[in-house]
């Protein structure tokens, strides 16, 4: 017989863990009536942001890398 607070295979309820957010409302820059996007990845298109490394800019999804210019 299984104790009070477990399942029958053993196991017990697991809390969930809060995760941090994406915090994709960074990548939008909001001016006056003006919404403009960060840069964007060209072959992804619109909706897939180029992460912001140290000399470069990279997108996660198809590998797609800029390097910048010092």
């Amino acid at each position: 017989m299984a104790k009070e607070g477990q399942k029958k295979g053993g196991g017990t309820k697991r809390k969930r863990k809060n995760s941090a957010s994406s915090k994709r409302w960074n990548k939008y820059n909001i001016s006056g009536d003006n919404i403009k996007r960060e840069k964007t990845c060209p072959r992804c298109g619109p909706g897939i942001f180029l992460a912001k490394h140290k000399g470069r800019l990279h997108c996660g999804k198809c590998n797609y890398t800029e390097f910048l210019k010092e």
